[in-house]
């Protein structure tokens, strides 16, 4: 991808505020989509709503990519050819795909602790704790500094979350004891500032990589035989329903997952266990009643 390229879309999310997931998002997007056409001989002036119909039908066939994700590169492709090439943009010709909502499948509890507890490494463990825990994304995680950890108000500080947003969730006594035990192991007196990483990376100064925590998930699940949707993202899920199952009411729990609509919140109603919400079946009452 030419530099000149690079700079106009560094310099449009300059202006614009965006977070850094964002950046990264478009701009993985956009270097796939131009790679494509530049490994067919394709000059980048050149392509035309034909040629990006024939793109998007490559995701869907060739790559087998879902209708969301596909929906996220049309996103990266509209925004590179409309902001950056000056092209028009035919939403006629290019729509979204529908999308299809699948039901993300909700371990019980039981299930939920055995993961978090089949790990010896005390790291892992405080991170799956703060996944289920605090009902934090995996890149929430993954982006802590040691100062967004506040046990006097048992509290934790999301910072620059999805959307550009700002909240605090909730710090579990149960994972603050898994943190201090963490700490203790991986972190030497007076070797660190509060501004550091909570959990480092591999290269210096860096935190620890996405893809990382969601392969120990999955080594986890898969040596526990759990079902193979589970995934990092699914402890977050489970956050959420549980929650709610405990009677907290929705309001709350969009706060403490900074959901921007209630809608989405809302959702998690659909994923509840009934006999937790105490909803009993009018056909055991009809026949609790004759008895």
């Amino acid at each position: 991808m030419k530099t000149d390229y690079q700079d106009e879309i560094q310099m449009y999310f300059e202006l614009k505020g965006s977070p850094e997931s964002s950046r990264e998002s478009y701009q993985r997007r956009i270097n796939s989509f131009i790679k494509f056409f530049e490994e067919r001989q394709k000059c980048v002036q050149e392509i035309t709503t034909a040629d990006i119909q024939k793109y998007i039908l490559y995701l869907k066939h060739q790559r087998g990519l879902s209708a969301g994700t596909i929906n996220n590169y049309v996103s990266g492709i509209k925004f590179f050819m409309v902001h950056t090439m000056g092209k028009d943009w035919d939403s006629k010709r290019l729509p979204r795909m529908k999308r299809t909502q699948n039901m993300p499948v909700i371990p019980s509890q039981e299930e939920i602790m055995q993961l978090l507890d089949a790990s010896g490494n005390n790291k892992h463990k405080a991170i799956l704790y703060l996944l289920y825990g605090s009902g934090l994304r995996v890149g929430e995680v993954s982006k802590l500094r040691i100062r967004d950890i506040c046990s006097k108000s048992m509290r934790i500080r999301v910072e620059n979350a999805k959307h550009g947003t700002n909240r605090y969730t909730i710090l579990s006594e149960a994972c603050l004891k898994a943190l201090r035990l963490y700490f203790k192991e991986y972190f030497k007196p007076n070797s660190y500032t509060l501004d550091d990483w909570l959990f480092k990376g591999v290269a210096e100064g860096s935190h620890i990589h996405v893809k990382t925590i969601k392969n120990m998930l999955i080594k986890l699940r898969n040596r526990l035989q759990l079902d193979t949707r589970v995934s990092a993202h699914t402890l977050r899920h489970a956050f959420a329903v549980h929650l709610l199952e405990n009677k907290t009411e929705l309001p709350h729990i969009q706060q403490l997952l900074g959901h921007k609509s209630s809608k989405t919140t809302f959702s998690y109603l659909q994923m509840t266990s009934k006999s937790m919400m105490g909803i009993k079946s009018p056909l055991d009452v009809y026949r609790g009643n004759r008895t």
